[in-house]
């Protein structure tokens, strides 16, 4: 194992993390078989009484599990120059096969745990826990991935060996190498740039549509999503050749390098943003006509909408940008 303070870190946050959550679910399946509002039963008051603390200590746990997504991307990134072969993030997480998994891991469990957390805000507005059930059943959902990215996680970093010879990106992005990257590289830059603005103006459209008439919740939530997808793939196939220039380097973690200003932090940290408060409107769709959240819910519908919006406008604009005043040209695409 490499002894690195933010490779430990993330162990024990994720041992936290995962006992947290555990602890929390088993309270979780007493809530969903128990708990009965109207009940002035013993069980009852100590279900009220403890839910708020143990909600709002997974708040803080969760919202660190945001924050592991990109230290653990970071992490990989600065120790890349401990393998032979490797020259970015691309590199590390080849090392063994778990690299990659815990990254995929790490997405599913951001999404979800900011749906939790949004789902918990609109709870705490409640008088009387209107959305308890709700989210504990989310939390239980959640619980198996958060334990399997902490095992996953766990078994990558043990696993690291600084005399093991990797592959960099250049390898891996290119239209040579076998898999779904290579599926990305093949498509044709024009094509996907229309997918990309049109993905962008559909949802700008659909949360135009919410905001104003609170109509087309779910057409919203749903193209953020997608838009979330056409992004990642989009910076593959063609936005990170214009910050690096140059025609065949297709790699989206160099960007989050330090020659090209970091500018790959804000590029992901608006499309998550984008794509979490986006999804977190649909989440909330069913429950508008609870009782005390009636009033309520719409305004957060159309706060977080007016969010996703203003995070993917400026993704696009720092993307266009970069298009339209890089040396760079594509030609034949």
């Amino acid at each position: 194992m490499i002894l690195d303070p933010s490779i430990l870190s993330l162990l024990v946050s994720s041992l936290l993390i995962s006992l947290m959550t555990l602890y929390a679910s088993g309270y979780g399946v007493q809530i969903l078989r128990r708990w009965d509002i109207t009940s002035g039963s013993e069980l009852q008051l100590e279900l009220e009484r403890r839910t708020y603390l143990i909600s709002t200590i997974v708040s803080y746990f969760l919202a660190f599990q945001l924050v592991s997504l990109f230290l653990f991307i970071q992490t990989a990134d600065s120790i890349c120059h401990l393998f032979v072969g490797a020259m970015c993030a691309v590199g590390t997480l080849t090392v063994n096969g778990y690299g990659y998994p815990t990254l995929l891991l790490k997405v599913v469990t951001f999404i979800l745990a900011g749906l939790w957390l949004i789902l918990n805000h609109a709870d705490n507005q409640g008088y009387d826990y209107p959305l308890i059930k709700a989210k504990y059943l989310l939390l239980l959902v959640m619980a198996p991935f958060i334990l399997a990215e902490a095992v996953v996680q766990g078994v990558y970093f043990l696993g690291l060996r600084p005399d093991i010879i990797t592959s960099c990106c250049g390898s891996l992005f290119s239209q040579g190498s076998r898999g779904i990257a290579s599926e990305i590289l093949a498509a044709p830059s024009v094509p996907m740039k229309i997918i990309f603005y049109s993905s962008m103006l559909i949802t700008f459209a659909a949360g135009a549509r919410l905001i104003l008439q609170g109509k087309g919740v779910y057409l919203f939530a749903g193209m953020s999503g997608i838009t979330f997808f056409v992004s990642i793939v989009s910076i593959i196939s063609f936005i990170s050749l214009y910050f690096y220039e140059m025609p065949s380097h297709h790699c989206p973690f160099c960007i989050l390098q330090k020659e090209y200003g970091y500018v790959g932090y804000p590029l992901y940290g608006l499309m998550f943003l984008g794509a979490v408060t986006g999804l977190g409107v649909g989440l909330l769709q069913p429950f508008r006509k609870k009782g005390s959240l009636e009033k309520i819910i719409p305004a957060m519908q159309r706060k977080l909408a007016v969010i996703s919006i203003i995070s993917l406008l400026l993704l696009m604009v720092i993307v266009t940008q970069q298009i339209i005043f890089s040396s760079f040209k594509l030609e034949g695409y």
